[in-house]
């Protein structure tokens, strides 16, 4: 009996320790990626929305490293002058980018504030179509077809 109080208590203090919130972003926690800095170069600029209450920050997000980069998630926020986070946006970036590559982003409806900081907050490396390269074996000729024709062995070519 005591036994099993001891494994219960500790299994419960064992849960309790792997189980924390998820990490939410704050003035000095600005990417889930810590390389994502070298890996990327964005620019933004805060522009008024047409309802004349908030802000939009649009720009680039440049990929430095030869991977594309997918699922790309962009941080917004908009600080006061002390650097206090007044307002933040995560913004998905929409399809990929290419290695060495750019793509624009827009992210709506920011409060206005002193100034704005935009970084990646996540993102899936993966290679994209122009790091792909086809087999020589799966190249399509047009005088043979690879699905009906032997080398004389009975090995399919």
């Amino acid at each position: 009996m005591r036994t099993s109080i001891v494994f219960g208590i500790a299994g419960s203090i064992l849960l309790a320790s792997c189980s924390s919130t998820a990490t939410t972003p704050s003035a000095t926690v600005t990417t889930l990626s810590p390389d994502s800095e070298r890996l990327f170069r964005l620019s933004w600029e805060a522009i008024p929305e047409h309802d004349g209450t908030h802000m939009r920050l649009r720009g680039d997000v440049e990929n430095l490293y030869g991977e594309t980069a997918a699922r790309v998630q962009l941080l917004a926020q908009g600080l006061d002058t002390s650097g206090n986070v007044i307002d933040q946006k995560i913004e998905w970036l929409p399809g990929t980018v290419s290695p060495f590559g750019r793509a624009y982003y827009e992210v709506p409806n920011m409060r206005p504030a002193q100034h704005y900081r935009v970084t990646v907050w996540a993102f899936d490396r993966g290679r994209g179509p122009s790091s792909r390269k086809t087999a020589p074996w799966a190249q399509s000729h047009p005088a043979r077809s690879l699905a009906t024709e032997t080398n004389g062995r009975g090995d399919w070519i």
